[in-house]
């Protein structure tokens, strides 16, 4: 009776999907709807496969960090594996779910320093939590309302002083004096200066116009005069003054007015103090939140002494009875019966009826996915229904409570995505298909070809350098050859810091290596490769209907035309064969195809040369458009003859003839 008594305040597990795990869920409110059924007002907490794997990175630096300073025991793989279903991200987002989903109690606390991991994987229902995930801002950050216990929040006694030895600090930097019970004035005295203190608070606020406004009242005024603020502000300057009453009252009136104190109370508007009261409705007492998204030009100093200020106003004791006047009328507890219906991923016997998904259909001999079990009294479907994957009964019950399996599989992840309600757009149903391992090698890597993406490995200078350096250790014409062998990195880094400022005072000879110039290059590879034209690929067939039906080659694939004549068809010069210069109707028309991305060949690019440019220029228009049409015959360019030289008289040097040019 009490297992299935649900209360507010516990934590649950609640069945959205019958192949997901149980979503675990905090009860805030037990609300009866209008039709009679109860329904939960809960805060979502997330585990580990429902965050990205960016912020599943983070939380694993964050989990070292934490073994490191807690000085955790050693964990196998496995505890590694399991531990990571153990822990889940708190939120502050609420939803409502019914209350007949409930299928069990578990148990969630905060992480600390003290705990021990191990405790956790070894109570059943058991969890823990560290940090809180936003699911808006898809955010993981610390919890504020963290537990200080451990080693590092613990305070430093000094030694104790031995009998007669004297304190040799220094008092006034280790504290400062505010107040010295042992005064020459009377009680009665200084009741008598904190009553003029309060009545220059109140002549003060009058002459203020602000506070004018917010007070309008005498009455409002000076219950304002007689907060904390201002008994602190006199009995400070008694303080100061060395409790002299006459210098205390003119410090309290200068020549300029009298001294107006105010506190956060006052300081703030109405507006401030509604929407610092929606912040509490909806984050609590977590001040830092409250400040962020609601009041970012407070301060958080400022936050936190509104709010222990507030708590003594009326307005905060009449909302603390509303709530209590309707925390008696919601519904403090439900009785919820064991859920008893199979599950639809039952695998039952031949002989039975099957279930909805059609598990009967299994093959026989397969074993448990987590646990390699042959044997269970039940079994159940799990993963993608292609796979044919099952579970044991308890490691059915295990994925149910903890969303992973006992042991790291490969197929975990495709189930994760394959169980997801929406789906997932980076897994196709040929990647979840090249996971499976009833499809060979060779399949499975051609599935994937196209999905893998390309990284790229940047050397840093310190790792250079360590090569040069470390030459001895690290082999690096070996372990070019033995790219599967580990290299330590670490070891070769570490030698390399200590042979560096030795290195340093010794460089290393490089051997010099005379590379040629960029144009001696252009120039080995123009006489090496001359610039060819395409050759024709041979003799082409005409388009008919009967080769529509025939498979093409490369032609068929870009969507080509042949351009010459075969067995005594003729062609025009776009490709189109014609008769009596018109085109029967008996020819086909076949249309363009669309080349697919994947399967089209490399682009060619060929780049114009000085001598091509020159030589076009002696093309006429016509013979540039039959070129561009026939790209496969040779272009013959007829070069115009250079003009052949005059012959020029040989004269002599030096004549006093005149010289005269016959034409």
């Amino acid at each position: 009776m009490a297992a299935n008594m649900y209360r507010v305040g516990d934590y649950v597990y609640f069945e959205n999907s019958s192949s997901n795990p149980y979503l675990i869920r905090r009860i805030e409110e037990l609300n009866k709807t209008a039709n009679g059924n109860v329904e939960a007002k809960v805060v979502c907490l997330f585990r580990r496969r429902d965050i990205s794997g960016s912020l599943n990175t983070l939380a694993d630096s964050n989990a070292r960090e934490f073994e490191e300073e807690s000085k955790q025991p050693s964990l196998s793989e496995q505890q590694k594996h399991q531990l990571k279903h153990r822990e889940l991200f708190l939120s502050r987002q609420f939803e409502s779910l019914p209350a007949t989903h409930i299928r069990g109690k578990c148990n969630v606390t905060l992480l600390n320093e003290t705990d021990v991991l191990t405790n956790y994987l070894e109570k059943e229902d058991c969890f823990f939590y560290s940090l809180v995930f936003d699911p808006v801002q898809k955010t993981l950050l610390a919890d504020q309302g963290e537990i200080r216990v451990g080693a590092k929040y613990q305070a430093e006694i000094p030694d104790k002083l031995a009998e007669g030895e004297s304190d040799n600090r220094v008092q006034e930097k280790l504290e400062t004096k505010v107040w010295d019970p042992d005064n020459h004035l009377k009680d009665s005295q200084i009741d008598q200066f904190l009553v003029v203190a309060r009545a220059v608070g109140t002549f003060a606020r009058a002459l203020d116009c602000s506070s004018s406004i917010r007070q309008p009242s005498l009455h409002m005024s000076a219950a304002a005069a007689s907060r904390d603020i201002t008994l602190f502000h006199a009995m400070d300057t008694l303080q100061k003054n060395g409790y002299d009453l006459a210098r205390a009252m003119s410090t309290l009136v200068p020549q300029g007015g009298p001294v107006l104190c105010r506190d956060e109370m006052e300081e703030w508007s109405a507006s401030e103090a509604m929407l610092f009261e929606e912040a509490l409705e909806k984050y609590g007492k977590d001040f830092n939140d409250i400040r962020q998204d609601f009041l970012p030009w407070k301060s958080l100093a400022s936050v936190v002494q509104f709010y222990y200020m507030w708590k003594t106003t009326d307005r905060y004791i009449q909302q603390k009875r509303l709530k209590a006047a309707e925390a008696d009328s919601k519904l403090k507890q439900v009785y919820i019966p064991t859920y008893t219906k199979p599950n639809p991923n039952q695998i039952v016997a031949p002989g039975n009826k099957p279930g909805m998904n059609g598990a009967a259909g299994f093959q026989k001999g397969l074993s448990c996915e987590s646990c390699h079990t042959a044997q269970s009294p039940q079994w159940y479907a799990w993963g993608p229904p292609n796979m044919q994957c099952r579970l044991c009964a308890s490691c059915w019950i295990y994925w149910k409570k903890y969303g992973g399996l006992k042991t790291p599989t490969q197929l975990e992840g495709a189930a994760r995505a394959s169980s997801d309600s929406a789906p997932r757009g980076h897994m196709t149903r040929q990647e979840v298909q090249g996971m499976s391992p009833f499809t060979s090698s060779a399949g499975r890597a051609k599935l994937l070809a196209k999905n893998r993406q390309t990284f790229i490995l940047h050397t840093t200078k310190l790792t250079r350098i360590a090569r040069r350096v470390c030459q001895d250790i690290l082999q690096p014409r070996r372990a070019a050859r033995r790219p599967y062998a580990s290299i330590n990195a670490n070891a070769v880094k570490a030698e390399c810091m200590i042979r560096l400022p030795k290195a340093s005072k010794t460089p290393l000879k490089n051997r010099p290596i005379v590379r040629p110039t960029l144009i001696t290059i252009v120039k080995e590879l123009a006489a090496q490769a001359p610039l060819k034209l395409k050759a024709p690929r041979g003799a082409p067939t005409p388009i008919n209907r009967n080769q529509a039906n025939q498979p093409r080659a490369t032609s068929n694939l870009l969507g080509k035309r042949p351009f010459d004549s075969m067995a005594g068809l003729q062609f025009a010069a776009n490709g189109r064969p014609f008769s009596s210069g018109m085109r029967t109707t008996s020819q086909s028309v076949i249309k363009r195809q669309k080349v697919n991305q994947g399967d089209a060949p490399n682009p060619v690019v060929f780049v114009a040369t000085k001598d091509t440019r020159a030589l076009r220029k002696h093309l006429t228009q016509a013979e540039m458009r039959r070129a561009a049409r026939k790209p496969h015959v040779p272009v013959r360019v007829k070069l115009p003859l250079a003009p052949r030289p005059l012959p020029i008289p040989i004269l002599p040097s030096s004549t006093s003839e005149p010289i005269v040019l016959e034409d």
